[in-house]
């Protein structure tokens, strides 16, 4: 584990016997106790996880909100302040660069929420349009140091957190974000969620990040609030059918077949609309499915998917459900063959497994609630 860095909380995750891994460069939990436990806990009660290894790059200047609609897919220039929107960059190809929150912060300054394995690619990236777009006026910050963030997830979060601020957490919205003080701390405090269930994001200043993961462990130990590692961040977003950079999206999809286009404005200027304009007027040719396996094997990353002996797509994420106990997969097919009910073969290990087309999500959660809209 030499040359990576550690989070703001990983003394705190060593002290609760945390299996630590290796994960985009950080030394980061993968579990505490067992992955299934952490899932349930979040599905039942509430969890919470480090991320404070994802990036936070800010755009700012008179022109932040017009550099950022042409930046990405979905549109900035209609947002408030306080808003946040789920988006896409792109390439001019259409590949995917990357997937990220764009927080709308004033009309000189958003903040982009990225991935932690793409950071200095985004910042690059972004740096690049910046030279081709110099009629606008903005600079660009890679400001990841600064920040250390959680994420508290789960149906009892909000009565849980309540506890530890004075704010009206029922006036944070789905997809929207406060400046509030928690525990006697600054921070930016959103509702989006990664894993199916309402929750919470707080960012603050990396020294107070631990202060704010113990007074939420504290706060919540008689409800069953667990810390969490990597492995339940993915089984729970993997359930609730949230992508996942490097494995379902990436340079080589676009987000016309991976199923964003509701995150894709096409009647805008963004980078790579051409190509997805394209894209769409020729006809999407493949799609990301969801698919029930029928024994007790799990598909792996990069599995073949057979239809009728011939190969005809690829598995992306596959895993065991914990709160439906079902193994599922996610993959991309041709668009002519996603009808629910269709059969396919998936070889593993050796064993031709039938995969089932099912509906997305396999499971849903209280992400997203109307009454929090």
């Amino acid at each position: 584990m030499t040359n990576l860095k550690k989070t703001p909380l990983y003394d705190e995750h060593v002290k609760l016997g945390a299996t630590i891994v290796p994960f985009a460069g950080f030394e980061m939990p993968l579990n505490f106790s067992s992955i299934i436990d952490e899932h349930l806990a979040v599905r039942d009660c509430a969890g919470i996880f480090d991320v404070s290894h994802m990036g936070e790059i800010e755009i700012a200047g008179p022109d932040a909100i017009k550099f950022s609609d042409y930046l990405c897919t979905n549109r900035i220039t209609d947002m408030n302040d306080g808003d946040i929107k789920y988006t896409i960059m792109c390439y001019e190809d259409g590949g995917e660069v990357d997937d990220l929150l764009a927080y709308r912060i004033n009309d000189e300054k958003v903040l982009l929420v990225v991935n932690a394995s793409n950071i200095d690619k985004d910042f690059e990236h972004i740096l690049e349009i910046k030279k081709l777009r110099s009629d606008l006026k903005v600079e660009v910050s890679n400001l990841s140091d600064n920040y250390g963030q959680v994420a508290f997830q789960g149906p009892m979060a909000e009565e849980i957190l309540q506890k530890l601020t004075d704010y009206q957490l029922e006036n944070i919205k789905v997809f929207k974000f406060q400046n509030i003080s928690i525990l006697g701390i600054d921070t930016v405090t959103s509702r989006t969620g990664y894993t199916g269930e309402d929750g919470f994001e707080i960012l603050t200043k990396p020294e107070d990040t631990p202060k704010i993961w113990n007074g939420i462990l504290n706060a919540g130990k008689n409800f069953g609030v667990k810390p969490c590692g990597l492995g339940a961040r993915d089984t729970l977003r993997f359930e609730a059918c949230l992508w996942l950079y490097g494995n379902d999206i990436d340079e080589t999809t676009n987000p016309l077949e991976a199923g964003q286009t509701f995150a894709v404005k096409l009647d805008k200027d963004f980078v790579g609309r051409d190509k997805l304009l394209k894209i769409k007027e020729e006809g999407i040719k493949r799609t990301l499915a969801g698919f029930f396996i029928s024994d007790n094997l799990i598909p792996r990353h990069g599995m073949d998917i057979l239809k009728n002996g011939e190969k005809v797509g690829y598995v992306t994420s596959g895993s065991f459900c914990p709160k439906i106990k079902k193994i599922a997969a996610l993959g991309y097919i041709p668009t002519e063959l996603n009808n629910i009910g269709e059969t396919f073969v998936i070889p593993i290990r050796g064993k031709e497994e039938i995969a089932t087309l099912v509906s997305k999500p396999f499971y849903k959660g209280t992400s997203g609630r109307k009454d929090r809209r």
